[in-house]
């Protein structure tokens, strides 16, 4: 199954990357790996600049951790893959945008792994939970990450009760770029990859070193990084041919045309 639990098909830069596990699109060691090695070889192809996740079917997005799995010797502790959990949450250096388009039911290990994206757009259909609690475990990602994202009682709201959100809720608390009526996912899930994929990719790697080496920084520690040019990514932006096409562009009033270097 894990051969076909993972699709692939390219646009340009652009990667769309489909689990697909029926019934709940759950995720095995085996499938995790797989996931991993998935968005390592994008994030090492030069010529790809953004990436979708998505799932197969209407139901669910992802349940997470596949306990039937675990039932039969998956241990919770295993070896996940290069990227963590789905292939995601502790791959190092990720310097590229990935997006979210989440269908149906988003829980577990689902949720965790929605958050490990950089953008989330949801179906109105879409539902969030952590369930974990209920099943005597921990939301370990998710008690890491959802504090940080939401206000902290309604994080521990969700993962103290495991109660269920919608989607509406979800994006209230701005945990989604966007909601939409289920048959326009699709639309507007590439409308939104295309047009990250026609920005400077140079820059999106710096944002996002930025961003992750920031987060446990002071202002002035972090700012001071930046500026003496510290982060691999920042410097090479800052010596790069596409740093003057931005400036020349505006300066000619016209559209600049990124080369990535």
């Amino acid at each position: 199954m894990t051969e076909t639990a993972i699709r692939t098909r390219r646009e340009g830069t652009i990667l769309e990357v489909t689990l697909d596990r029926p019934k709940a699109n759950a995720i095995d060691l085996h499938t995790s790996r797989a996931m991993g090695e998935v968005f390592r070889d994008f994030r090492d192809d030069p010529t790809l600049s953004v990436a979708i996740l998505r799932a197969a079917g209407d139901k669910f997005f992802c349940a997470g951790w596949d306990l039937k799995a675990a039932a039969d010797g998956d241990a919770v502790d295993g070896d996940y893959g290069v990227g963590g959990f789905g292939g995601l949450q502790e791959l190092p250096d990720m310097n590229k945008p990935v997006i979210c388009a989440v269908n149906g039911i988003c829980c577990g290990g689902g949720f965790e792994l929605a958050l490990s994206c950089d953008l989330i757009v949801a179906s109105s259909t879409a539902s969030f939970a952590l369930p974990e609690i209920r099943s005597g475990t921990v939301a370990d990602a998710a008690s890491i990450k959802l504090p940080k994202r939401i206000p902290y009682h309604v994080a521990m709201d969700l993962l103290l009760t495991g109660r269920w959100m919608d989607a509406e809720e979800a994006s209230r608390l701005g945990l989604l770029r966007e909601v939409v009526a289920p048959e326009e996912l699709d639309d507007a899930i590439w409308d939104l990859a295309r047009l990250i994929a026609s920005g400077p990719p140079l820059v999106y790697a710096a944002i996002k070193e930025v961003v992750r080496d920031a987060e446990d920084s002071k202002f002035q520690d972090a700012l001071s990084r930046i500026t003496s040019r510290q982060l691999p990514t920042v410097d090479r932006l800052y010596a790069s041919e596409d740093q003057l096409e931005g400036a020349r562009a505006f300066a000619e009033k016209r559209d600049p045309v990124w080369k990535g270097r």
